[in-house]
């Protein structure tokens, strides 16, 4: 019988795999910063599911993909740009979500804990990635050519509003997936830090997305090994974060050069 640490590691390094994928898209269509705000909105959910004593996923994931939605009208019927509408509704979520969530459990909120995972856990977990990263794959053509010209990709078909809101919903669900263990304040160091990093080694498209995924799943590793042998948290999402950052770094130092 495989241990609920061992299927939290796995299920944690092909989160690192969907989150590159989706952070160099993020990237190209300019929402890094707004990636790093809609995890925040998973917040309000997982106060209310400490208070209630539920699942903790569940709650994070109804008010993030709620959030999500509203981010996604606001920016259609205001005019408003996806970071205005995201900034908007993320200020109300965190002070929502500070404001319900108990004392004790607020940390777990925020940076996540390693607790042994069901097998049940595990493959819904499994099927959220293989879900993310499916879609991106079917829908990378309408995405290229909505980040190329949005009137382009309209004039050939694309309804780019759809399309916005899709890749929203798939960001969300990415960040959903990362919240066991990284919590709301990080889940969305892994989409924003290797995708930045690989921008700053490449500019070939697929060279981008190999090393993305590949600085994402590094970071993973090192930082949840990290952890058990060195720092002993309860969490091995600031470690995650610290060895992502210092990627970064490094190839700072390397350009400077």
């Amino acid at each position: 019988m495989v241990s609920g640490q061992v299927l939290l590691f796995v299920l944690a390094l092909c989160f690192a795999l969907a989150a590159g994928l989706v952070g160099c898209i993020a990237l190209m269509k300019r929402m890094l910063l707004a990636g790093d705000v809609i995890s925040h909105l998973a917040l309000p959910g997982l106060g209310l599911a400490f208070a209630f004593k539920v699942n903790p996923v569940m709650g994070g994931a109804a008010t993030l993909f709620l959030g999500t939605f509203l981010v996604w009208q606001l920016q259609k019927k205001t005019d408003l740009a996806t970071e205005a509408a995201i900034g908007v509704v993320f200020a109300a979520a965190l002070a929502i979500g500070a404001a319900i969530t108990p004392s004790e459990d607020l940390a777990e909120s925020l940076f996540g804990v390693l607790e042994n995972i069901s097998p049940s856990g595990f493959l819904l977990g499994m099927a959220a990635v293989l879900f993310v990263v499916f879609s991106v794959f079917l829908l990378r053509d309408q995405l290229a050519l909505s980040i190329f010209s949005t009137d382009l990709a309209a004039a050939t078909g694309v309804n780019t509003v759809r399309l916005d809101l899709y890749f929203l919903l798939l960001f969300s669900l990415t960040i959903l997936v990362g919240l066991r263990f990284m919590g709301a304040l990080l889940a969305s160091s892994l989409i924003i830090m290797p995708s930045a990093t690989a921008r700053q080694i490449t500019n070939k498209l697929p060279h981008f997305f190999t090393l993305a995924v590949a600085a994402s799943v590094i970071s993973v590793a090192a930082g949840f090994l990290l952890n058990v042998f060195v720092f002993k948290f309860s969490t091995a999402g600031p470690t995650i974060a610290i060895f992502s950052a210092g990627l970064f770094g490094l190839t700072l130092l390397g350009r400077a050069k």
